[in-house]
């Protein structure tokens, strides 16, 4: 009885060693448990190990979730795929099974303001990171601001590869905010860098034959769409505004009186 109950005070202590802790935490109700219903050894290994495992998955999406810096409020279920156009409606399924990252190809996402962009490259990548995926989210302009900073400091190489351990990285409003050269040599540098290697997902309101005012020369705007394109995805956003449809949603009728409308 003494060596069972010395056991019992030396097994949460060798769980935790092994960084078991939903093993530790189960281990005795589930003992109890099994014991009334007559399961088997096997069986309560099984499920104790099942349930180690889904748990550090659940905690594992949960640091890539938080480290995605993804705006919450931006998810599939929020996003209306009826307003997309019908080519880009066939093509999120596909994208959502998530197959592009172990190819190391691009989204592109391009469409006025308004279309959606955005909100549908986020929406993807939730998805992502429900599936386990490394994503982070950053407006074009924090992103060439982290670079420069990077590169003032002789730590561009490391930033670099810091970015490198996400899977994909979205990039949103590209072409929105005009880099001067600086800036466009960073960004450049950077998207260079993943060429084939990690996944980009990129938005903008700017067709490729307006990159010009982002790279500022011909020559480097052509080699990056080249590097972009070579393995990608593009969505083209068209259509009406989500934001103008939604404002004349929210209008209400008014009377003769000009009083609106119960």
């Amino acid at each position: 009885m003494r060596a069972e109950q010395a056991s019992d005070n030396t097994l949460p202590m060798l769980l935790k060693a092994l960084r078991l802790p939903t093993f530790a935490a189960l281990f005795q109700e589930a003992a109890q448990k099994g014991e009334a219903e007559g399961v088997s050894l096997t069986q309560y290994l099984r499920y104790l190990a099942e349930s180690e495992v889904e748990d550090r998955r659940r905690r594992r999406i949960e640091r890539l979730k938080k480290r995605s810096k993804l705006p919450g409020e931006k998810t599939i279920s929020s996003f209306d795929l009826t307003r997309l156009p019908q080519k880009v409606q066939r093509q999120v399924p596909v994208l959502l099974e998530a197959h592009f990252l172990k190819r190391a190809e691009n989204i592109l996402a391009f469409g006025l303001p308004g279309r959606g962009k955005t909100h549908l490259l986020v929406a993807i990548g939730h998805e992502l990171v429900r599936r386990g995926h490394a994503v982070f989210f950053t407006p074009v302009y924090q992103l060439v601001q982290r670079l420069l900073a990077a590169k003032r400091e002789l730590a561009l190489d490391k930033e670099l590869r810091k970015l490198d351990r996400f899977e994909a990285v979205i990039i949103d409003d590209m072409g929105y905010v005009q880099q001067d050269r600086e800036e466009m040599e960073v960004l450049f540098t950077f998207l260079a860098e993943r060429y084939e290697s990690k996944s980009v997902m990129i938005s903008s309101n700017l067709v490729f034959s307006q990159w010009d005012r982002i790279f500022k020369d011909s020559m480097t705007t052509a080699a990056a769409i080249d590097r972009l394109v070579h393995h990608c995805t593009i969505l083209e956003l068209t259509g009406p505004s989500f934001r103008t449809q939604e404002a004349k949603q929210n209008i209400q009728p008014v009377n003769d009186e000009g009083a609106k409308e119960e």
